[in-house]
């Protein structure tokens, strides 16, 4: 098979290029540029785009692993975002039914975009019918675009469109400085209508259970459920060694780790960490770090602390069993501190 790739550079630095990939699963060249024309996107004003350039089918960069029957699972870096890492710093997955894939998150950026479209296409030639976005953060969405001109629909919380809107160029900005060259072509996809309560995708033969949950980690949140081998994918309602981050609710986190174990999963694949957790196992350390938050943020909100005085005390107890801590845990405490104020 052959795919089409083309080099984009700065517009303001034409000497910062980078490789990029268009998704076209061709049988041949000419078959391949007809369709680069098709789906090739409008890059923009500030890219500069090579012209297309057909090549035999590379390689993946990135690895997945079958965690259950048709079930793959990739294992970000438990780690900030990076040059070296380019955003490859949270959990992604594939599911393949008897007519087509889905794919759960998509990584932080177009580059680890390509690679999960590359690892999909070196096991199955199934067309990628879904692209199930857990929530809106950047690290799980900045690759979807390539999957989306590789045919895949966006499914994501009916909030995720309207998040990912208002957060885009803060997102987009924000990541092109930690990442530097690597982002070039990278950008917050557009999503439309999503999922209010509950929803079904078929794959053919293999259905998938969706949850979009009320505010907890995030404003988005949505679970996957494969009913074949009972696995589900928790997106960032689950951390595992990698520190939790809150940009939502932590009495609403609470509440849906209480509420997502049903029907109980023979396996968990969180959105940082693992890849894989055994249930209720693997959520223990994240409901006892937001019990910790949850009640030592009361009792400084009781005792009139400030602010900044509840960030230097809340939670010190558990800086010894996370990563990335003291990157995250201040933004927790100041989210909780804001949320139970005034409860």
């Amino acid at each position: 098979m052959f795919e089409i790739v083309l080099s984009l550079c700065l517009v303001a630095s034409p000497e910062t290029c980078e490789t990029r990939l268009l998704p076209v699963g061709a049988a041949d060249c000419a078959q391949a540029l007809a369709r680069a024309e098709e789906i090739a996107p409008d890059w923009g004003d500030a890219l500069l785009a090579g012209p297309f350039d057909c090549v035999a089918r590379p390689e993946s960069g990135i690895a997945f692993e079958e965690a259950a029957p048709g079930v793959y699972v990739h294992h970000g870096q438990v780690a900030d975002v990076t040059p070296g890492n380019l955003g490859d710093v949270a959990n992604i997955g594939f599911i393949i039914g008897e007519d087509s894939v889905a794919v759960i998150d998509a990584g932080g950026s177009r580059a680890v975009g390509e690679a999960v479209y590359l690892a999909v296409r070196q096991i199955t030639e199934k067309p990628i019918s879904h692209l199930i976005l857990t929530h809106m953060h950047p690290d799980h969405v900045m690759g979807a675009e390539v999957l989306i001109e590789a045919g895949a629909q966006v499914v994501g919380h009916r909030k995720l469109g309207q998040a990912l809107a208002a957060r885009a160029e803060t997102y987009e900005t924000s990541f092109a400085r930690l990442m530097g060259a690597g982002f070039i072509g990278s950008r917050v996809p557009t999503v439309g209508e999503g999922i209010a309560d509950r929803a079904e995708i078929d794959l053919g033969g293999r259905m998938l259970d969706l949850v979009a949950w009320e505010t907890a980690h995030s404003e988005s949140d949505v679970t996957v459920f494969d009913r074949q081998t009972a696995t589900l994918f928790t997106g960032d309602l689950v951390f595992d060694a990698h520190s939790p981050a809150l940009d939502g609710s932590v009495l609403g986190w609470l509440r849906v780790l209480e509420a997502m174990g049903a029907p109980a999963p023979a396996r968990i694949v969180p959105g940082h960490g693992g890849p894989v957790l055994e249930w209720p196992e693997g959520v223990v350390d994240l409901r006892r770090y937001l019990e910790v938050l949850r009640d030592e943020t009361r009792a400084a909100v009781s005792q009139g602390l400030r602010l900044g005085e509840a960030i230097e005390t809340v939670g010190q107890g558990e800086a010894a069993r996370w990563a990335l801590f003291d990157l995250f845990h201040p933004r927790n405490v100041t989210a909780a501190f804001t949320e139970l104020e005034w409860e």
